[in-house]
């Protein structure tokens, strides 16, 4: 048996990839087709993207018994999500250059309003948390969005196995299966509501992933289509500068605070536990220490028994990079050709400058080794396509006729095919992760924002 589990986790080639990218295909060419929809809430109005629409039919396919999707192809999507990460990060990068002067003058609010992203988690949603007892799971669940990077913070400082990990584990489950949907609903409301700047929404956008930044990025383009380009540059550098600083601030700032604040709010409820353990007589506190140990013991188990359906869920597949780039093309240029409301040889040519910019920063981030491809890819892109390089008006000609929602569109129905795995960890994750995962969201998106609007000092 195991070894079985070991040969579905190793790699794949055409005979899975092939058939998850025709059905991630037909999918993503009917919803670029059904388009977009929008609803008046009354308090506002939220638009509803081709992309979630992707999204929640994938969503559906992966988990419907009828003909059921196999781990393995689910598996395969996940790891074109990956790699159709880095193609919208180079589509995003073509955004950066042409807006690079408007980015220096709003400098410092880009830089002051990441507290909202690195710390708006822990002002609100840890009292949540801790409101709704869960315990020292709070700690992991609410000291970022907890993306990936987060695992080994929380894992080398409490252990894998604590309750804190299991908090972490909790809120990557519910981000991965609610974080795109939500934040795209939220940002549709807020930015619909035209009392901030785009630019500030934009950074606002830049939560630390690629998917929800797509998603948030769409709802702000839909309301100010104007400011589309310094929309999407200013939420790509957004997006980096949290993925870059979150890991020191995680470890450094966020999880010390986080530990420290959760401490305070249960600081009376510890003192209350402590009263009545030892209110009892005689030999009632060595029973209750056993029964202690013993209760730890099996939250322990229970964690470890967690951690490692999170882990068989998401463990990776690997495929041939040829492989992956051709489909994710060959989807890309059928969602672009639907947008563009016809097929061009220029936006084949436009896919072959990402393509090459993304080989060139994995190839840069194989040889140093230190340093993300996704950062190669940002700078390199945001270079060529400045005014201060010879070839820029060429290369944004042939990039700007790939739409960038069409790539999102492309990544989140790949992401929706992969969801079916994580839908059974659902029952382990409680239900209280959903209220505070979604106040951690909003408090990472709106505070963010908020601080960008007055650093800008473009409140109205």
């Amino acid at each position: 048996m195991s070894t079985v589990k070991t040969a579905r986790t190793d790699k794949a080639g055409t005979r899975l990839t092939i058939p998850i990218a025709a059905l991630a295909f037909v999918i993503a060419l009917a919803v670029q087709f059904i388009g977009q929809a929008k609803i008046d809430l009354g308090i506002g109005a939220i638009i509803i993207f081709p992309m979630v629409w992707g999204l929640i039919l994938g969503l559906l396919v992966s988990i419907q018994k009828f003909k059921p999707l196999g781990i393995d192809l689910q598996r395969v999507a996940a790891a074109l999500v990956g790699v159709a990460v880095l193609l919208l990060v180079a589509r995003l990068a073509f955004n950066i250059g042409p807006s690079l002067p408007t980015l220096l003058k709003a400098g410092p609010a880009l830089l002051l309003q990441e507290v909202g992203h690195l710390l708006g988690t822990i002002v609100l949603a840890l009292p949540l948390a801790v409101l709704l007892r869960m315990g020292k799971a709070t700690v992991g669940a609410t000291f970022s969005l907890d993306r990936e990077p987060s695992f080994a913070m929380v894992s080398e400082k409490y252990g894998p196995d604590s309750d804190q990990y299991r908090g972490v584990l909790a809120m990557y489950v519910f981000g991965t299966l609610f974080g795109a949907v939500f934040i795209t609903l939220l940002t549709s409301l807020v930015a619909n509501w035209k009392i901030f700047d785009p630019l500030a929404l934009a950074m606002g956008a830049g939560v630390g992933s690629g998917s929800m930044m797509a998603a948030s990025v769409a709802s702000i383009t839909a309301a100010y289509p104007g400011d589309q380009e310094a929309v999407l540059g200013m939420a790509a550098v957004s997006n980096l500068i949290t993925t870059v600083l979150g890991v020191y601030v995680g470890i450094y700032v966020a999880l010390p605070l986080a530990d420290k604040f959760y401490r305070v709010l249960t600081r009376k409820q510890e003192s209350r536990e402590v009263v009545a353990a030892g209110a009892g007589a005689g030999s009632a506190p060595a029973e209750r220490s056993t029964a202690d140990v013993e209760r730890e013991a099996a939250q322990a188990e229970e964690n470890r028994r967690f951690r490692e359906r999170v882990a068989e869920s998401s463990a990776a597949i690997k495929l041939p990079l040829w492989l992956s780039l051709s489909v994710l093309t060959v989807l890309g240029i059928g969602t672009a050709s639907i947008a563009a409301k016809g097929f061009s040889l220029t936006i084949v040519l436009g896919y072959v400058v990402l393509l090459a910019l993304v080989l060139v920063g994995i190839a840069l981030a194989k040889v140093t080794r230190k340093i993300s491809a996704i950062v190669f890819i940002t700078t390199i892109g945001a270079y060529i396509s400045s005014p201060w390089f010879f070839g820029a008006e060429a290369l944004n000609a042939a990039v700007k006729t790939v739409d960038f929602l069409s790539i999102a569109t492309v990544m989140l129905t790949l992401a929706g095919l992969s969801l079916g795995k994580d839908i059974p960890l659902l029952k382990n994750i409680g239900w209280k992760i959903i209220p505070v995962g979604l106040v951690a969201i909003t408090a990472s998106f709106l505070l963010s924002t908020v601080i960008a609007e007055f650093a800008l000092g473009l409140w109205h």
